[in-house]
């Protein structure tokens, strides 16, 4: 079967053609557009969730690509950052990053994400359209991880953009130019932090970086590079996902307007009924195995729709349904296994914050236009909406 994203109604509404991909069979070989197999794609929740903890499915791109010839220049930081690596190296790094999203750490992070959601909200214009992505969704997210990691105010606009052209679907060049500009820029920064160390988590890394020879400066750039994107362009997706899943949906809005208390229990569902990740990051078979009752040899890509997974009906009862009395723990829309997200206590907090100030400051929120002209990002692995105009 040929890749859904080659439809162009997709990026609006993915789930009917996951839909029929998962009945056909939740673990098929997938074609491009010239025909040619291109891998495997999983859309069953419970092959989704084993092929995430499998440990043959490798995400060392390097080893992949290594002598296939390419065209592509992305900058090793971005090419080859932790998401892309395994065990050990995958380990080793992880736990450098790991303790600034406990949930004591993203506790202290709560009372700067309150004040810096409610600075933005007091920009709105009262009774006016307003774009919810542009001006709340976007910007937060990029505030609060530079804030985590130590960017100077004046330069998080340059960030924001370089990190938006890195998700630039079917635009190689612009992807490939933005990855040097971030990498040069956080080279430019480390160094700088090392010239005046201060208190922020790329503090802490560098000085990792130097009081411990294992972990090499390209790889600090790397981290550093990878949790300034990671650590925002995912949150932003969640956010407007949310919201407009809410807009949607009255009488689930209405039940959180009732009772502000369930936000954070209903975080689980936004997340499981329109993931901001689409797809997992890539993967591909040491050696040959089966998925689901699907025979992949080695060498093979291995695509898993987590968006498709999380409305599989066989896990997910009425999965099209926006349900808060389900429970949606389960979810697959951080990963699973080692590779989950390690920003996943940061962004429901922002995210738990954002709806909780909507729902206090904004009760009659609604669409500005009709959803079915919404913009969506045409990139498979990451689904958000490029502006959600409403009318507060």
């Amino acid at each position: 079967m040929t890749e859904p994203t080659q439809d162009p109604l997709f990026a609006q509404d993915p789930y009917p053609a996951y839909a029929a991909l998962r009945r056909a069979c939740p673990v098929q070989p997938m074609a491009n557009g010239s025909g040619t197999r291109s891998g495997y794609v999983v859309t069953g929740y419970a092959q989704a969730r084993e092929a995430l903890a499998d440990p043959r499915l490798s995400k060392d791109t390097a080893v992949f690509f290594a002598g296939k010839e390419s065209r592509r220049r992305l900058h090793p930081a971005v090419a080859h950052t932790m998401l892309a690596s395994d065990p050990p190296r995958h380990t080793r790094l992880r736990k450098l990053v790991t303790k600034a999203f406990t949930t004591g750490a993203v506790a202290r992070m709560r009372p700067f994400i309150a004040r810096v959601t409610d600075e933005l909200l007091d920009r709105w214009p009262a009774g006016e359209q307003v774009d919810l992505v542009g001006a709340l969704a976007a910007p937060l997210p990029v505030i609060v991880i530079c804030e985590l990691l130590g960017v100077p105010e004046a330069e998080r606009p340059a960030v924001r953009r370089w990190s938006g052209e890195l998700f630039a679907a079917g635009e190689p060049d612009r992807v490939d130019t933005a990855s040097h500009a971030i990498a040069a820029y956080m080279t430019g920064l480390i160094a700088a932090k090392r010239a005046r160390p201060g208190s922020s988590l790329l503090d802490d890394l560098v000085a990792a970086r130097d009081g411990d020879d294992r972990l090499s400066e390209e790889e600090l750039v790397s981290l550093a590079v990878l949790l300034l994107i990671a650590g925002h362009e995912t949150t932003t997706n969640f956010l407007g996902n949310a919201v407009l899943a809410l807009l949607r949906n009255p009488g689930a809005a209405a039940r959180l307007r009732e009772d502000p208390d369930r936000v954070p229990a209903a975080l689980d569902e936004l997340l499981r009924f329109d993931s901001p990740v689409s797809t997992a990051t890539f993967r591909f078979a040491t050696q040959a195995l089966t998925l689901g009752g699907t025979a992949i040899p080695a060498g093979a890509a291995v695509t898993i729709a987590l968006g498709a997974a999380n409305r599989d009906p066989e896990r997910f009862a009425s999965p099209d349904l926006l349900d808060w009395d389900r429970d949606a723990a389960a979810h697959l829309g951080f990963g699973h296994g080692i590779h989950r997200c390690v920003g996943a206590p940061l962004a429901k907090a922002e995210a738990e914050i954002v709806l909780r100030a909507l729902i206090a400051r904004f009760p009659r929120l609604r669409l500005a236009v009709p959803a079915d002209r919404l913009q969506w990002r045409r990139t498979r692995l990451v689904r958000g909406l490029a502006a959600l105009p409403v009318l507060a």
